[in-house]
């Protein structure tokens, strides 16, 4: 049977991508949906706004370490290099999972770069190069920021029952924060490469 004219232009027609579309948000940022999943809507509306909030500065945090890795300079450059690109791999970790828990408590976690640039409470560094000492410094105070706010959104989340953000807050942001805070502090302490004083 032979296949008539307008067929193969049907089937074209669904072959070509369809661009440019627009619809309305389906869930606007700042609204909650409610899933089943025992927590009131207030708690799961407070650990989200808590959660976006540690968001934006843990991958604030990230990009200093990624930034540093890339501007990084000097006698330490191979060991810091390494270093930076490490922990950026760890805290591009805690985004993904920190997201996903906002998302998981009913609500939309920030995600491009100016609304991270709005949000975040770490202050911004310069374009340009810094020497490692600086670098380090930047880094052990973002790391500061990150665990004073972390601390004290895990005993709110504990104080409301929500148990599964205290976790995630205290089993992996905080203890992987403490963690590179020494092996970061470690590079800053003065002392002789060679002949000991």
């Amino acid at each position: 049977m032979a296949k008539r004219p307008n067929e193969d232009e049907n089937a074209l027609r669904r072959a070509e991508p369809m661009l440019h579309q627009q619809a309305h948000e389906t869930q606007p940022y700042g609204q909650l949906i409610k899933l089943p999943i025992a927590l009131s809507e207030n708690v799961c509306r407070e650990s989200v706004e808590n959660l976006n909030q540690l968001l934006a500065d843990v991958i604030t945090l990230r990009d200093l370490y990624k930034k540093h890795h890339w501007q990084a300079s000097g006698p330490t450059f191979y060991q810091l290099h390494l270093l930076f690109d490490k922990h950026y791999e760890e805290q591009n970790e805690l985004v993904d999972a920190i997201a996903e828990r906002i998302q998981l408590l009913g609500g939309v976690s920030l995600a491009m770069a100016h609304d991270i640039a709005e949000t975040t409470l770490i202050p911004r560094p310069p374009r340009g190069r810094e020497q490692a000492p600086v670098q380090i410094s930047r880094l052990l105070h973002a790391h500061e920021i990150v665990l004073e706010e972390s601390r004290a959104m895990a005993r709110v989340a504990a104080e409301r029952g929500d148990e599964g953000t205290n976790d995630l807050v205290v089993s992996s942001v905080i203890r992987q924060n403490e963690l590179q805070v020494w092996f970061v502090a470690e590079h800053a302490v003065d002392t002789p490469l060679v002949r000991a004083v």
